[in-house]
């Protein structure tokens, strides 16, 4: 038996849920930014597999994987920075107590 295109769009679909149930549910900033990575990944495994799977010759999917990683790290960086200075003000990154943000 082989791996076919329809394993891999289960297996981001998963991945998928699990994050956005991760992001929807926890309080905890960074777990919510973990959650956030989950999906993006999810997201780069769909990408992938389909470009390997309908043109095997292109590249696309690969290079717009590798622009998801770069905008993740970004993300990654703005957002713990965010985390930080919260916590270092409030002493609590529980994303209910956070409203720094609102007018």
């Amino acid at each position: 038996m082989t791996i076919g295109l329809e394993h891999y769009l289960v297996l981001s679909a998963v991945l998928f849920c699990i994050g956005l149930y991760g992001a929807l549910t926890k309080r905890n900033a960074v777990i919510i930014l973990m959650c956030i990575e989950l999906m993006l990944n999810s997201v780069n495994i769909s990408l992938v597999a389909f470009s390997s799977y309908i043109v095997p010759l292109l590249l696309t999917g690969q290079v717009f994987a590798i622009f998801v990683m770069v905008v993740a790290a970004a993300e990654v960086a703005v957002g713990l920075a965010i985390i930080l200075a919260i916590y270092r003000g409030l002493t609590d990154i529980d994303a209910s107590n956070i409203n720094l943000m609102k007018w």
